[in-house]
């Protein structure tokens, strides 16, 4: 048993990943017998959403820790945390409506219960469920975007409270701590429910579903340098006037630890290493900026999730409208804003994007086999992004030692 833990999940995901793949293609149909055990790593999943959601948000809020900080600095950094997320998750919608990855996928021979039809709700609609008005009754119904509302107010009620607020901000702090020591847990039985899945994938639908996920993993990566290249690139270069290659060549080493951990929190150290070694930013900015994106700032998850609700969609048929669009653009931007930063918490949003939009929960199923190999690939844009943000934010407010990032190559 120590053996099997001594061995790091992602390359037991992969060996998972691969074994699937075979058992399904030789054993045919009947590995469908198999599925129940990815059902039930589903099912662990969307227990998770909920809890985790709301521990992190009001947490990541709260974590600002004082009001009046939102303004020079933390004004700076959540305007940009927000546009950058917008701009991911528009990019993701715009990569699966033009390449459509999951396009002629034939699903005739699963099982499944009828597809929901498409949200019918008018913009009038949706901005009254937007009022979480039986918070209780929203965390019962699983209806995430009043839930998403709720835990800001309470957020920012902590923040209001000051030093009556703090017993309440530890019990947060605590819960989302928690949290993401049971979503690890649930990550562990990853490698048996991707075996199951992938099995089931492989036997029931054959090669064409293989190739939708490579296509889907390409996409996920071409995704997450656009982002990189020009999102950051460009933040660097026009916003903050540095050298873009001497930025990522300063922050290289978070590069290789996001990449090899998939996950942001794993990463923090490394990354605000960086910055202020590397980079030259302040710690003062360097602290609270990387801290705080290393909660909220999710772009490449981001991207992803509006990614994966169209390959859903194009799978399954599902047609989404413009009104569904902009709702995945921001359960996308406020979904990835909830996933703590810890490998595989991409994975327990879709839960919350997907049943607003109709799509089904099956997607999950079919992507839960390569999610790992997509995950380490999007905590380096997550983790570049939270860089990016720090550097940027330094260099507006004066918070930076322009030759300390510049020299920091020849050291």
């Amino acid at each position: 048993m120590t053996a099997w833990f001594n061995i790091p999940l992602w390359q037991r995901v992969i060996a998972a990943l691969i074994l699937g793949v075979l058992v399904g293609y030789f054993w045919g149909p009947g590995a469908e017998s198999i599925k129940i055990i990815g059902d039930v790593f589903i099912g662990f999943i969307k227990m998770l959403v909920v809890p985790l959601i709301f521990f992190s948000l009001v947490a990541g809020v709260a974590s600002i820790g004082d009001i009046r900080k939102l303004g020079a600095v933390g004004g700076r950094a959540l305007l940009l945390f927000v546009i950058s997320g917008q701009i991911a998750v528009w990019l993701g919608l715009a990569l699966g409506t033009l390449l459509m990855p999951g396009a002629g996928v034939d699903t005739s021979a699963i099982e499944m219960g009828p597809v929901p039809d498409p949200n019918p709700t008018t913009w009038r609609d949706m901005i009254m469920g937007m009022i979480p008005q039986s918070p209780v009754q929203v965390m019962a119904d699983v209806n995430v975007l009043p839930l998403i509302i709720f835990s800001l107010l309470i957020g920012i009620g902590i923040l209001m409270a000051k030093e009556e607020g703090e017993p309440v901000l530890k019990i947060f702090d605590s819960g989302s701590v928690v949290m993401q020591k049971v979503t690890m847990v649930v990550m562990e039985l990853t490698p048996f429910g991707v075996f199951a899945l992938m099995a089931w994938v492989a036997g029931t639908l054959g090669l064409d579903a293989l190739a939708a996920l490579g296509k889907l993993v390409a996409l996920n990566y071409l995704g997450c340098l656009l982002i990189i290249g020009l999102i950051y690139g460009g933040m660097i270069k026009f916003i903050a006037k540095l050298p873009v290659v001497d930025f990522f060549r300063g922050i290289i080493d978070a590069i290789a630890v996001s990449y090899s951990t998939a996950s942001s929190n794993a990463t923090l150290p490394v990354t605000l290493r960086c910055t202020r070694r590397n980079l030259g930013v302040s710690n003062s900015v360097a602290s609270f900026v990387v801290s705080l994106g290393a909660t909220i700032n999710m772009n490449g998850t981001a991207m992803y999730l509006g990614l994966a609700t169209l390959f859903g969609a194009q799978i399954f048929g599902v047609d989404l409208s413009w009104g569904d669009y902009f709702l995945i653009s921001i359960l996308g931007t406020l979904g990835a804003v909830g996933a703590a930063g810890i490998p595989g918490a991409g994975l327990i949003m879709m839960a919350l994007v997907f049943g607003a939009v109709g799509v089904p929960l099956e997607t999950i199923a079919f992507v839960a086999g390569v999610d790992r190999i997509m995950d380490m690939m999007r905590t380096t844009t997550n983790v570049s992004g939270d860089a990016a943000v720090a550097t940027t934010v330094a260099s507006l407010t004066g918070e930076i030692d322009r030759e300390e990032m510049i020299s920091a190559d020849d050291v």
